[in-house]
Formats: structure tokens, C-alpha cells, sequence
């Protein structure tokens, strides 16, 4: 359980990482498709690097599953800058498609990880998120790349945020230092 702790950074970063995507979605609406592929395969990388980091430094039943998402994230990452002209109903697929198989990832970690922390949710939360932001863009394809930008800038804050919270339930874990 040690071991969590002293990683509590890890989900911390990816969090951050997230959040400050979403602001940015957010603030700009008009973003051209250039612009949202390149946040899109940075934020991708940055996540699949930290997934796959995160699940080779804990003894994890599910670490294949984590490593192979990581994978696919960091995949997605490269595809982005390699074909910036890609569409947009592709771009949502892509996306969309990444959302779910990491949001699954996520829920499995989760539930793997409430054997260790009791009441654990936050990760189980966000990826409920995801699988339901993936199955959304899914489900209305149609509905424009601004209404997309919107949508995954709102995502990405609230996942960000329970990624946060999970790195300070993860940071408790740890040896409490007293100050005299």
C-alpha cells in the first residue's frame, strides 16, 4: 500500500494535465481542428506515458490492461500529429473510441484498488465518465466539432478533477509526517 503513496503523484499530473486541457477547450470554442488535434494527441501521450508508468511501478492485477491502454493512448497521440488534416467525424471516433477502452481500464483499476483502500470511487468515477463521454459521441456524431470541443473540455475538467482527488486519497496512504 506503501508503494501507492509514494506515486500519488502520478494520477496528480494526469489530472492537472487534464484540467488545463479542458480549460483550454473551453476558453477557446472556436479552436480550429488543427489546434484540437494537436491538444488532443499531447494530452494522449502524456496520459498513455503516465498509464503505462503508473502500471509498471505497482503490483497491479490488471497491469497488462493498463499498459495496453497506455499504448492505445500514446498510439492515438502519435496519429494525431502524423495526420493533422484528419477529419472530423474521424477525430471523433478516434476519441471516442479511446474514451471508452480507457474509461473500462479505469473502472477495473478502480475496483482493484478498493481491495486496498476502502470507499475508493474517484477512479471508478472518472472512468464511468469516460466510457459515457465515449458512448455519447458515439451515439450523435453529427453534432459538430464545436459542440465536440465543448463536450470534451467539460470532460476532461471533471475527469481531471476526480483524478486529483484520487492522488490525495492516494497521498494519505502514505507515512504521516509530524512536525515538533
Amino acid at each position: 500500500m506503501e508503494h501507492l503513496a509514494r506515486a500519488w503523484w502520478l494520477p496528480l499530473v494526469r489530472g492537472i494535465a487534464a484540467v488545463i486541457f479542458g480549460i483550454l477547450a473551453v476558453i477557446w470554442p472556436g479552436i480550429t481542428l488543427l489546434v484540437l488535434v494537436t491538444f488532443f494527441g499531447a494530452y494522449a501521450i502524456v496520459n498513455g506515458v503516465f498509464a503505462i508508468f503508473t502500471a509498471l511501478r505497482h503490483d497491479v492485477r490488471s497491469r497488462i490492461w493498463a499498459i495496453v491502454v497506455g499504448v492505445l493512448g500514446i498510439l492515438a497521440g502519435f496519429v494525431a500529429f502524423a495526420w493533422p488534416g484528419i477529419t472530423s467525424l474521424a477525430l471523433l471516433y478516434v476519441i471516442a473510441i479511446w474514451a471508452i477502452f480507457s474509461g473500462l481500464a479505469e473502472i477495473v483499476d478502480g475496483i482493484q484498488l478498493r481491495k486496498i483502500i476502502d470507499r475508493e470511487w474517484t477512479l471508478i468515477l472518472g472512468g464511468v465518465l469516460s466510457v459515457v463521454f465515449g458512448v455519447l459521441l458515439l451515439i450523435w456524431p453529427a453534432a459538430g466539432m464545436l459542440s465536440l470541443v465543448w463536450l470534451i473540455g467539460l470532460f476532461a475538467i471533471l475527469y481531471g478533477i476526480t483524478l486529483i482527488a484520487l492522488a490525495f486519497r492516494l497521498k494519505k496512504l502514505g507515512p504521516q509526517t509530524v512536525y515538533p
